[in-house]
């Protein structure tokens, strides 16, 4: 029963947000008080602020503490040169000869980018027979942290001379562009400079990183076991899904061969084994106060997540009409999102999460007692509340917003640009900007038009006259702002349907922008200051925020409690066929977990007791993906892709309770290239480092 259609993964999509609706409202349930819990004898933790170390400050001592082995330089630079970014994501070099791996979430744009005519390699998978047959992926780059240079002091003493928070933030973009600039000109060809932030600018460090730009696919597995149970399973545990995928380095048209790669483990990893992530963690939050979070608790986070399902009800009409490639992954992307922030809400409202991130505060304020920093932030917080209703109403109302209509865009644009233009003055920029905003699908646009107009209605206390749909449909059939129409802005007026929409809500809109741009640069500054206050007390012993920027985060191999029972540490692909004849033939399935023929027609020699996921728990957040899952001796055991549902907090805490990041196992993913796609040739170059077909 192989999937002979990738849009059938979603359909019928609205059974499918039938299903998932009531987890993500049991999810919201479950964030209310715990029965018991005395909050104010709850204490933070060790570990509260996160693993995520940073190569400028390895953690030698903790890990000789923790894990009875003392790393040395040479550990620390091998599984720093041995570690790989994408644009997206994380990767590593796992032969002598440029091997890539990730994931195949990472690398499904590429994958579908090198479709030749009358092939759909995103559905049916791409196996290389030999090196010939590796396709180049055009602008795909992967980067390699060559050196580390601190440039604190210098930026400091360049942000310590401004005044006001505007000067400051001014300064200090400055003085980071002078720095990278001067940098630059000492660097290699092929190599670049980024200046990270650590600490909210406690600490600033120069990466080197050099570019690879010759990168060639090798192998992808179907979208089907890459994202096997699709959404229902995304950012859940037990698991089975293949999420890899193999590129190649090239360099001068033969594969590059890096000083520093990770062998494969022969035997995998075992429960309580210790295990490395090295990877380029996106963002958290851990510094944040209280106040901060109590922010995001109430207004931000819940505001972003009803928009994401406003967003996701709107595309899955659309999808039920007119299915498409395009389509099909904005919607995986937009549900991701929702499942993303349905865990942070939920961790945010967790009080024994509150509760420890209060201790962590008081702790901060008995160290630093001479300092108001967080007196101020708390203050900034009370004034932004005084905004809420205006930062839920223009949420998705600039034009740097993915989730906005850009019809909706553009009047914002136009009102700016009639108003500015009345008065005489200069309107170049506002012009090149409305013409820069693409069309977007005129069935989405309409759908997200009108609910934003609602919104607004709805949170600005506006009169309205007419329904939402009634003046949506006098804008998408007579504005000129609309898809497809003719825009002459010689023509323009203030009757446009489109402009006159959002009429009423722009001089509202001008003053929140206003003040929420000052609130923003003191916010940012006070930010700086209170990292640069924990810097000076905790110094490295509490590792940074993530910045997409390379880290270590160490853990063990652990199964768990979850649900009444119990999460085993791996799951096998015996589990993987048990979910196909338990899911994939009910009658509504949603094709989530199907699987293609040759899966289904594997032979005898394939052994379906091999481990194919497993958790632990490293500390990890978006970006993470693609990481390897290295043991202590820094070969792979795993590939790191998701995280289970009670890791979603962990943008704002380290818990390692039931939070657990998931990843696939070494053996599974040996098993499956060498029973089920028969590339013996890559499985060999895995594990000894040489092929027939590469020595060619």
């Amino acid at each position: 029963m192989a999937m002979s259609n990738p849009h059938r993964r979603i359909l019928p999509i609205r059974a499918t947000l039938q299903r998932i609706t009531p987890f993500l409202l049991g999810l919201a349930l479950m964030a209310g008080s715990v029965p018991g819990t005395a909050q104010d004898t709850v204490r933070a933790g060790t570990f509260d602020n996160g693993k995520m170390w940073t190569f400028d400050a390895p953690p030698v001592e903790h890990i000789a503490d923790t894990y009875g082995f003392t790393p040395d330089e040479a550990w620390f630079e091998k599984a720093r040169l041995g570690a790989l970014r994408l644009p997206n994501c994380s990767a590593s070099f796992v032969s002598p000869l440029g091997l890539v791996m990730t994931n195949h979430h990472c690398g499904r744009g590429s994958v579908a980018q090198v479709s030749g005519p009358g092939e759909s390699l995103l559905e049916d998978g791409f196996m290389a027979e030999d090196r010939a047959a590796e396709r180049p992926v055009p602008g795909l780059y992967v980067d390699q942290l060559v050196a580390l240079t601190d440039v604190t002091v210098e930026i400091q003493q360049a942000v310590e001379r401004a005044e006001t928070p505007a000067e400051k933030a001014v300064a200090r973009q400055e003085a980071i562009a002078a720095v990278q600039e001067r940098m630059e000109q000492d660097v290699p060809d092929g190599h670049h400079i980024q200046i990270i932030s650590l600490y909210s600018g406690g600490m600033y460090s120069a990466y080197t990183f050099r570019r690879y730009t010759d990168i060639r696919l090798v192998m992808a597995p179907e979208l089907n076991l890459g994202y096997f149970g699709g959404d229902t399973d995304n950012f859940t545990y037990p698991r089975y899904a293949l999420d890899m995928t193999f590129f190649r380095v090239y360099e001068n048209g033969q594969p590059y061969a890096p000083e520093h790669y990770f062998a494969w483990s022969a035997d995998g990893a075992a429960e309580g084994d210790a295990v490395f992530v090295i990877g380029n963690p996106g963002s958290t939050l851990r510094l944040e106060t209280v106040a901060q979070l109590e922010w995001r608790r109430d207004v931000q986070e819940r505001a972003l997540l009803d928009l994401l399902r406003m967003r996701i009800n709107a595309l899955s009409r659309v999808y039920e009409a007119n299915p498409s490639d395009a389509l099909l992954n904005r919607f995986f992307s937009l549900k991701n999102s929702e499942k993303l922030y349905t865990g942070r809400v939920k961790g945010l409202n967790d009080p024994v999460v509150m509760a420890k991130r209060r201790d962590t505060e008081r702790t901060f304020l008995q160290d630093a007692p001479e300092s108001t920093v967080v007196a101020e932030l708390a203050a900034i917080q009370a004034e932004k509340r005084e905004l809420a209703a205006e930062y839920e109403a223009f949420l998705s109302f600039t034009p740097q917003s993915s989730l906005a209509s850009a019809t909706m865009q553009r009047a914002a644009l136009a009102w700016e640009y009639l108003t500015l233009k009345a008065t005489g003055a200069d309107t170049e920029r506002l012009e090149a900007a409305l013409k820069a905003i693409p069309d977007g699908d005129p069935d989405i646009d309409r759908r997200f038009f009108e609910q934003r107009l609602t919104a607004f209605w709805t949170l600005l206390g506006t009169d309205a006259t007419a329904t939402s749909e009634a003046v949506s449909q006098a804008v998408f059939e007579g504005s000129m702002l609309a898809p497809g129409a003719e825009m002459d802005l010689s023509d323009l007026t203030f009757d446009d349907p489109a402009v006159a929409a959002v009429a009423p809500y722009m001089e509202r809109w001008r003053a929140f922008r206003s003040a929420a741009s000052g609130l923003g640069a003191r916010e940012a500054e006070l930010n700086a200051l209170h990292g640069r206050i924990r810097y000076d007390i905790y110094g490295t012993a509490r590792p940074p925020d993530a910045t997409f920027s390379l880290r270590l985060a160490d853990g063990v191999v652990a199964s768990y409690m979850y649900n009444g029972t119990h999460a085993p540490a791996f799951t096998t692909f015996h589990g993987l066929y048990d979910r196909y004849f338990s899911h994939a033939l009910d009658a509504n399935g949603t094709g989530e977990w199907d699987l293609p023929a040759r899966w289904l027609d594997a032979g005898p020699d394939f052994d379906r007791s091999t481990p194919m996921n497993l958790v632990t728990t490293s500390d990890i957040v978006g970006g993470n993906s693609g990481s390897p899952l290295l043991n202590k001796d820094l070969e792979v055991v795993g590939l790191i892709f998701d995280g289970n549902i009670e890791f979603l907090p962990s943008a704002f805490i380290y818990q390692t309770e039931h939070g657990r990041s998931v990843a696939v196992d070494s053996r599974g993913m040996l098993e499956a290239l060498r029973a089920v796609y028969d590339m013996d040739w890559l499985v060999n170059e895995i594990m000894s480092g040489v092929t027939t077909e590469l020595q060619r």
